[in-house]
């Protein structure tokens, strides 16, 4: 889809959808000098993802950040050697488990703080979020190749998930209960993701990583590596609450 700027020309191009419960123009591409301003006019109170300096131009006219990420794709032909084998007191399994069950884990995983912590009540976290993407219907199916982290007692204490994204195998979940996991579980999770993706036919994994978060380098460390980045903010207006 396209916006017009005050000239009747294209000032922005993007895809629509929904993002944080709002209209979303997505993958948007600047077309034009007026792009922050025909956005701010006539896109109020929507959710808008795009190229970081127009984020930051947005921001200045009083837009809110919702995330700063960077995207990330990892060759599995040549991805460097890693351990993939599951810590002492734990294994790895397919992610067929019900949404109730992952959920304390993923929980935990984003307290107060954490760049990617959400404030909202388990119970909406758990119906628009969690269980929407393990049931295929925010990005597209969960693969095979996804993996859930169990203890002895058989209770998840962390996964990586893996959704198809058009024709890319997206890892949209990496997480553990930090308070019941060593550090470390996460790349081994990953490292597994990676061997499970490649056995069933993938050849590249992607990821998208929020700003400042530290998980990028270990991200980093098995192979993956910078190929856009982008800014989500919401736009002010009467529907952004």
């Amino acid at each position: 889809m396209t916006l017009a700027g005050p000239d009747g020309s294209p000032a922005i191009s993007y895809t629509e959808g929904e993002r944080y419960g709002l209209p979303c123009a997505d993958q948007v591409e600047v077309l034009s000098p007026d792009a922050a301003g025909v956005i701010l006019e006539k896109l109020s109170g929507w959710a808008v993802a795009g190229p970081p300096d127009l984020g930051r131009e947005l921001l200045a006219h009083g837009a809110r950040l919702r995330r700063h990420a960077h995207q990330m794709t990892c060759d599995l032909r040549t991805a460097p050697p890693a351990d993939a084998a599951a810590p002492e007191g734990f294994r790895f399994v397919p992610c067929d488990r019900a949404p109730e069950d992952v959920f304390p884990a993923w929980r935990a995983a984003y307290p107060p703080g954490h760049v990617d912590h959400r404030p909202r009540d388990g119970a909406t976290a758990l119906r628009e979020e969690l269980a929407p993407l393990l049931a295929g219907e925010i990005l597209g199916e969960l693969l095979p190749c996804s993996v859930l982290a169990v203890d002895e007692g058989d209770t998840v204490a962390g996964g990586v998930l893996v959704n198809r994204f058009g024709d890319l195998a997206w890892v949209t979940e990496v997480f553990r209960h930090p308070g019941r996991t060593p550090s470390g579980l996460g790349a081994r999770m990953l490292a597994a993701v990676r061997e499970r993706a490649y056995a069933t036919g993938w050849d590249r994994l992607g990821l998208a990583v929020t700003e400042g978060n530290p998980a990028r380098r270990v991200y980093e460390r098995l192979g993956f590596t910078l190929v856009d980045s982008s800014m989500t903010v919401v736009i002010p207006g009467v529907a952004a609450t």
